[in-house]
């Protein structure tokens, strides 16, 4: 997916109303207050051929910030946000929220913007954590404050 269609979906989804259910969906989930979409997913790179899952991983890491860079064009610039507090705080048994425990799962980091005057957190990363799994590039947006 292009940068010009990534910012329209954004645009779209700050301004759609949530969902009152939890369900899953080719590509991604959605939930009260949340929706998480794949903007990108690297095929069949979960089999092996490691020197392709690098390079894709790669790929859509500089996919991610070349998006994130337009997203702060509007929102302004905020540092990475990394996801091993999220991942260690519900090893303890801390009750994380949708989207966010999910993306703490699948992502090592997120960019984050408050998106206004919608007043919704928008989250930027790319799922390459698990290598049986293939390489996503997601977005979310949410009215859940980050944890």
């Amino acid at each position: 997916m292009d940068i010009a269609t990534c910012l329209t979906l954004v645009d779209l989804l700050c301004a759609r109303e949530f969902p009152a259910d939890h369900s899953g969906y080719d590509g991604g989930a959605e939930g009260p207050g949340y929706f998480t979409v794949e903007l990108m997913a690297g095929q069949d790179l979960a089999a092996g051929y490691p020197e392709l899952r690098e390079r894709t991983a790669a790929d859509f890491h500089a996919h991610r910030e070349a998006l994130a860079e337009r997203i702060g064009d509007r929102w302004g610039r905020q540092p990475p946000w990394g996801q091993l507090t999220v991942r260690v705080r519900m090893g303890r048994g801390e009750e994380i929220p949708e989207p966010w425990a999910g993306l703490g799962l699948r992502t090592d980091v997120l960019d984050v913007w408050r998106a206004e005057p919608a007043g919704r957190w928008v989250a930027l990363g790319v799922a390459d954590r698990d290598p049986a799994d293939d390489i996503r590039l997601l977005l979310a947006v949410t009215e859940i404050p980050p944890p």
